[in-house]
């Protein structure tokens, strides 16, 4: 006795329905901020990330729907934007949760505690990595950086900071986010929703009343570049090499000789090149 190919769930490769299209009054409402993102950019084409987010908006995540308006918007094959939308992590591709909570698992994240804030929340709330609670609040995914390892470790919902956690401020976060009570990141507006975010990436205002104002900032180790760049730190103390005496501070308006260095790693050796008793000659030619 033999069986079909679909009783056996064998996939006989026939091609996949064209995607539905949105309803008329969401495909109108869509087009119109579509338009706007467009107006943006000289190259239409350029408009396709934010044109995601703006699909992402509106069903929480990337659908074939809503590939399919992007390249009906911009002139582009559907092909093309599901390569692009395929590749970002930032556009979900399933059903996801209000709040996305990624934790850190990098290297410095993960060695400060981050694996253990990972592991105690998938036992918690009963989850794997990119799965979402039964009551559709929280998606948990670990990160591979949030670029913010002067705070580590680090908790991310919907790309808000949640600075220097641990596993139980994090089993706090979370129930906090299903129970609806307000959340503040360290740094940052108030939360608001994944779709509502992902609207924002769009391009388009934060409308909440006095949500612009709490924006927060980078932290203090992020910004040490910026300050030497802008001379607001201490002035360096020149290093001489080999033991020799230091200098006390120069004034920050002298401009170092460029004999001068900042550092012993930095200090010039004697060469062949430098010392005029022992000149640089040409290079000798193998086996002269």
């Amino acid at each position: 006795m033999t069986t079909s190919s679909s009783e056996r769930g064998v996939s006989l490769g026939m091609p996949e329905l064209p995607a539905p299209a949105y309803p008329d009054d969401v495909r109108a409402r869509l087009e119109t901020d579509a338009r706007e993102v467009i107006a943006r950019y000289p190259d239409s084409r350029s408009a396709l990330l934010p044109l995601l987010h703006l699909v992402q908006s509106e069903e929480g995540h990337v659908t074939r729907t809503g590939m399919r308006f992007c390249a009906e918007m911009l002139g582009l094959t559907t092909a093309e934007v599901t390569a692009v939308a395929t590749f970002y992590t930032m556009y979900r591709r399933g059903p996801s949760g209000d709040y996305q909570v990624g934790v850190c698992t990098n290297t410095l994240c993960a060695v400060m505690g981050g694996d253990a804030i990972f592991e105690t929340l998938q036992e918690h709330l009963g989850v794997g990595n990119g799965e979402t609670t039964g009551d559709g609040k929280v998606t948990l995914e670990h990160i591979e950086c949030n670029a913010a390892c002067d705070f580590a470790p680090v908790v991310m919902v919907n790309w808000e900071f949640f600075d220097n956690q641990t596993p139980g401020s994090a089993k706090r976060l979370v129930d906090d986010l299903r129970e609806g009570r307000p959340v503040q990141p360290t740094r940052g507006a108030r939360l608001c929703t994944f779709k509502e975010t992902a609207r924002i990436l769009a391009g388009f205002p934060d409308e909440r009343p006095g949500a612009v104002e709490e924006s927060g900032g980078a932290g203090p180790a992020s910004l040490v570049g910026l300050r030497l760049a802008r001379g607001e730190t201490a002035p360096a103390r020149v290093v001489h090499p080999r033991g020799g005496p230091q200098e006390e501070p120069r004034d920050r308006a002298h401009e170092p000789s460029p004999a001068e260095h900042l550092s012993s790693h930095d200090a010039p050796q004697d060469t062949s090149a430098s010392d005029p008793a022992h000149p640089a000659g040409p290079a000798a030619e193998e086996g002269e």
